[in-house]
């Protein structure tokens, strides 16, 4: 009887044999094409790169063309084609061109061995403000979080605008999309990066490779963040009237109430001169008291005195 884990495993160094012209000497039946679109600022690399992309293409016999009025980019298969996923490859090369990917990496592409994934993260936070700071953070101080990223899963990965390209192993394109969606989940990567160099390190071990790894896997649990303080104004609703509120008096009444409307023109003018004489005289005795307390001297301290032993 053959074990299940034997089954499920593949064998170490095994490799997919390459599609050739042998498994379909006949080619394709119909014609197949895509086209992207690309934005302005990517016009003049494209342009510049365009007969190294004909060039890689046409090794596939798929052909290229480059349409800089329209700002697009079409594959389309020939009749010497013969691989029918090499369209689909060439549609994800002309993807990752659009996607600021240089043509040096996006033409591993064709490979067999390697796979892309576009992640669309604009539409994943609502605040434009925390989307700019949590993509920031994927891409950590100098770039240092991508490139331990980019190291552990063994794929390229490139952060433009609203999306993340990421070009590689499908296992490493796994753990990418992963990282990148928690990210943008507000879970900081450091903690996947962590986790991830504990797999590396565990799958070199051959006796841990059937076991369960929960054990020495992290967890991390979120911290509930404390209540936020109460403001020291609290704006209270009044309660609702459906009378109008009383008018303010004017100084007519206020002269009324005080008396003062029914003396004379000179009593007035005296009352007046009082009041601003009797306010400069608290000024000036508030002044006074300021002054004097420079002359008034400290309290000093009691000395107490310490009796010498014989």
């Amino acid at each position: 009887i053959v074990d299940e884990s034997e089954l499920l495993t593949v064998p170490d160094g095994w490799k997919e044999p390459a599609f050739t012209r042998e498994d379909n000497p006949k080619g394709l039946l119909e014609e197949s094409s895509f086209a992207t679109l690309f934005p302005k600022y990517r016009e003049a690399y494209l342009k510049e790169c365009w007969p190294l992309v004909q060039k890689a293409l046409s090794e596939h016999y798929v052909n290229a063309m480059l349409d800089l009025i329209e700002g697009s980019m079409t594959v389309t298969t020939t009749k010497k084609t013969f691989d029918p996923y090499a369209i689909i490859r060439a549609r994800d090369l002309i993807k990752l061109l659009a996607r600021s990917v240089p043509f040096e990496q996006a033409v591993r592409i064709l490979q067999d061995d390697v796979a892309c994934d576009i992640i669309k993260i604009g539409t994943l936070v609502r605040k434009r403000d925390t989307f700019i700071k949590r993509r920031g953070r994927l891409l950590g101080p100098k770039g240092s979080t991508l490139k331990a990223l980019e190291l552990l899963t063994n794929c390229y990965i490139m952060v433009q605008g609203n999306t993340v390209s990421a070009l590689g192993p499908f296992s490493g394109l796994k753990e990418v999309r992963k990282v990148v969606l928690d990210t943008m989940k507000n879970i900081h990567p450091i903690y996947n990066i962590k986790t991830l160099m504990i797999k590396r390190e565990l799958s070199k071990d051959p006796e841990l490779r059937s076991q369960s790894w929960e054990r020495f896997l992290p967890k991390f649990k979120r911290k509930n963040l404390k209540k936020r303080k109460e403001p020291k104004k609290k704006n209270t609703k009044k309660e609702y009237t459906p009378f109008p509120p009383p008018q303010p008096e004017s100084q007519i009444d206020k002269e009324l109430a005080s008396g003062e409307y029914f003396l004379k023109d000179r009593q007035k003018k005296r009352k007046r001169v009082e009041e601003i004489k009797a306010k400069q005289a608290d000024a000036i005795k508030k002044r006074q008291e300021e002054r004097n307390k420079a002359f008034i001297p400290p309290k000093e301290k009691a000395v107490v005195k310490t009796k010498k032993g014989n």
